[in-house]
């Protein structure tokens, strides 16, 4: 009788783990998609996206194939350059995979630093839009 519960525990932690790789699966999928959408609006590609983060250009591949997982500061700098909270880049619903701000520029020809500028814009704008709906 012991040797059943045991397989059965084994059995139920087997499930587990294999229900548990299946959603983190799914959620850095979800992020992938998200990624290369917003990054493709902003019209950046896949080298450019690498620089200003300080990555390899196989990572933002990784990234989008939901192969791998970015890092919280990789996030950040993410959601600062597309504008969104990282919580929308980990979000399916398709009225949160459109960014908060439209700026128009063109993508070609920009250089690191112009990256990290127009994040930190869209950063204070993103900051400045929060404090105003908390205040109404």
């Amino acid at each position: 009788m012991l040797q059943y519960f045991n397989f059965l525990k084994y059995c139920i932690n087997f499930v587990t783990i294999i229900s548990l790789n299946k959603q983190n699966k799914m959620e850095t999928q979800i992020l992938g998609n998200n990624i290369k959408l917003l990054r493709e609006r902003l019209g950046l590609n896949q080298e450019n996206m690498a620089q200003f983060l300080g990555v390899k250009r196989e990572m933002i591949s990784y990234y989008e194939n939901g192969i791998r997982m970015p890092n919280v500061a990789i996030l950040k700098k993410m959601s600062d350059l597309f504008g969104v909270d990282e919580i929308e880049l980990l979000e399916e619903a398709s009225d949160n995979k459109t960014a908060n701000m439209a700026f128009a520029f063109r993508a070609e020809g920009l250089t690191n630093t112009d990256l990290e500028n127009i994040a930190k814009f869209k950063k204070i704008v993103k900051n400045y839009l929060k404090i105003v709906k908390l205040t109404q």
